[in-house]
């Protein structure tokens, strides 16, 4: 790694997980949590609106360790290509588990992707199980109300008709028992829908069906996306910024190492510049492990090899991530040549406060998003500090040993890079 070196201005590009929620959201948490975490480690750090063109982003001045250093933070969001893939009618949600099921169950990938980590794995698992609880419990409703209806049908034809087996309201009873337990199975299902907001059934089943049905490679809507992350990020890189910082966020990971290594390819980081990628949470097995991810595990065995600061931080207690799994080796494409990324262990269990630990263990979602907050017992891992801190991520992390934990053991079917 190259030697320490100090920041004065930075520019940080942060790129989100699939979410379909407006970027506001993360500037909202950045100001609530750099506050909190300034309090607890004893340093500055403001927010104002931005001052550059460009995505949506805000500004940060922090004074750390007596050094008082400028950021532009902008979120290279892609919430619009989120919020179409969810845009289906409950039906097309069943048929996008039976499809995502299919891909992950066919291909072998769920069961070599258990062999990492079962937590991610039972991530997957749940919007498909309790989508279909959803389902039985809507059809149970219905099948009730069906016969309910019959029942009473029934009772009220024997009262007008009580000397005839065969009356003209038998099939007029029976269509609307079927109308009434139809009506009823709807009812519940787009009940359920709405309150997805607490259950996370849908927007998971969307995430992973958004994968799964390309077999792992990109929509076209996404590439495009992709290369216009790039020209964003290759401008910055031409500014005289001291360092320029990509952070990589859930299934942003995986299009953060797509979108750096079109840049270097292209020969598009100017000699002197300082580009670092910082990657949280990452999920990348659940695309890389895919038949059609050759995209993907091409530019992960490129990336691995090149002269740039790639830190990879994770946590066991976040189950929604594949941790402490070189996602590199893990894929099977790590070339002899490679250099990171570097593993690295947030360590929730360790981090966080045995009363915050308890209040957030079982609270998944929010645990998944606990890299971008405070910690009140913080390690080498600070993200305010390597966002808005006086050393770029090399320097932070220059002697740094990888996690003894580390999972690298090849596990993936599908290795071509063609």
């Amino acid at each position: 790694m190259s030697s320490p070196q100090t920041v004065q201005t930075r520019r940080v590009f942060y790129i989100p997980g699939y979410d379909p929620i407006h970027p506001r959201r993360y500037r909202e948490l950045y100001r609530k949590e750099a506050a909190e975490q300034a309090r607890i480690s004893g340093y500055d750090i403001a927010l104002k609106p931005k001052a550059t063109k460009g995505p949506y982003g805000w500004h940060v001045t922090s004074t750390q360790e007596g050094e008082t250093v400028e950021t532009d933070i902008e979120v290279l969001y892609w919430s619009d290509i989120v919020r179409d893939s969810m845009d289906g009618t409950i039906l097309a949600t069943y048929v996008s588990l039976i499809r995502t099921a299919s891909v992950y169950i066919f291909t072998g990938a769920l069961f070599r992707l258990m062999r990492l980590r079962k937590g991610p794995v039972i991530a997957a698992l749940y919007p498909i199980v309790f989508l279909l609880v959803q389902l039985v419990i809507a059809l149970a409703a219905g099948l009730l109300a069906a016969v309910i209806v019959d029942w009473f049908g029934g009772w009220l034809e024997h009262l007008i008709w009580p000397a005839h087996a065969e009356t003209p309201l038998s099939i007029p009873i029976l269509i609307l028992s079927i109308l009434k337990g139809g009506a009823v199975v709807w009812w519940l299902l787009t009940w359920f829908r709405k309150k997805d907001g607490k259950f996370f059934a849908y927007y998971l089943m969307h995430d992973y069906s958004f994968s799964a049905r390309y077999m792992g490679a990109n929509p076209q809507a996404l590439e495009q996306r992709i290369s216009t992350f790039a020209d964003t990020i290759a401008d910055a890189l031409e500014t005289s910024a001291d360092e320029v910082l990509v952070v990589g966020h859930s299934s942003g990971a995986h299009l953060a190492v797509s979108i750096l290594s079109d840049l270097i390819r292209a020969g598009r980081v100017p000699a002197g510049a300082t580009l670092s990628f910082l990657s949280l949470g990452q999920v990348v097995p659940m695309v890389s492990f895919l038949p059609k991810a050759q995209r993907l595990r091409a530019d992960l065995a490129f990336l691995s090899t090149q002269d740039i600061t790639w830190v990879d931080v994770t946590a066991p207690g976040d189950g929604c991530a594949f941790a402490l799994c070189d996602p590199v080796s893990v894929t099977g494409v790590a070339p002899e040549s490679r250099r990171w990324p570097l593993v690295l262990s947030a360590a929730f269990t360790q981090t966080l406060s045995p009363e915050r630990w308890k209040e957030l263990r079982w609270r998944f979602f929010r645990l998944h998003f606990q890299y971008l907050c405070a910690f009140d017992r913080p390690d080498h891992y600070d993200y305010f500090r390597i966002t808005a801190g006086p050393l770029t991520l090399s320097a932070r992390y220059h002697d740094r040993p990888p996690s003894k934990s580390r999972i690298e053991t090849p596990v993936n079917r599908y290795r071509s890079v063609a």
